[in-house]
């Protein structure tokens, strides 16, 4: 697989250095002169030094060849105009990311869905944080349609079940268990003890009936 990213700051660099990592074949374009020398020395990957809203650059970047286009920059507008120029050489998936959430609807008029807002999404996470102060970690899965939960077993109405007494549901199912620092994949006859600790795979409508199970 080919994927071409426009953008060598935060969000482009770790992106492109993850994919590389994984075996993928990266070119990161990137405008500025120093970070194209800091991506160029970090990254085991071609880094061009020009606009991704450039025909010349992109055509340099074989973009024709590319199976992904990632728009990665925290420039909105260069974001939009990078992806209308790829969008003429039959990317399969193009990918923009999105600082102001208002800007949404431009990219959809001209038929870039996927959309992502790594500050929207941290600002989702954090506010679950705040929300959930008894939920010791979680995951936000499947664009905010799900999530995996690490809570402590603390409702006495199931300290002492099996799990297939608590698990699965349509809304939820019990993915591990933490007990004595040991991670275990559950089995239906095992049973809950008290001061475990479950990680849970939950449908976000159902997050907070399934912690007050657990929790109480």
């Amino acid at each position: 697989m080919y994927i071409v990213i426009m953008g060598g700051g935060r969000v482009g660099l770790t992106l492109a250095s993850s994919l590389v990592t994984r075996g993928r074949d990266v070119t990161l374009i990137e405008n500025d002169t120093n970070l194209c020398s800091n991506a160029a020395a970090e990254l085991d990957a071609l880094v061009i030094c020009g606009s991704g809203t450039d025909v010349k650059t992109l055509e340099d970047a074989n973009i024709a060849d590319a199976d992904v286009f990632v728009a990665a920059t925290g420039n909105d507008e260069a974001n939009l105009l990078s992806c209308i120029l790829v969008k003429e050489y039959h990317v399969p998936k193009i990918i923009a990311r999105l600082s102001n959430p208002d800007h949404a609807d431009a990219f959809k008029k001209v038929g870039i869905h996927d959309v992502i807002s790594p500050e929207l999404t941290a600002a989702g996470y954090l506010e679950k944080l705040i929300a959930r102060p008894k939920i010791a970690d979680l995951i936000v899965i499947g664009k905010g349609s799900g999530e995996i939960l690490e809570m402590g077993v603390k409702n006495k109405k199931i300290i002492g079940k099996k799990i297939s007494e608590v698990s699965p549901t349509d809304d939820y199912i019990i993915v591990a268990i933490h007990h004595n620092g040991k991670i275990t994949i559950p089995k239906a006859d095992m049973v809950l003890q008290e001061n475990d600790h479950v990680s849970v795979l939950v449908k976000t409508p159902a997050v907070k009936k399934t912690t007050q199970l657990f929790i109480g």
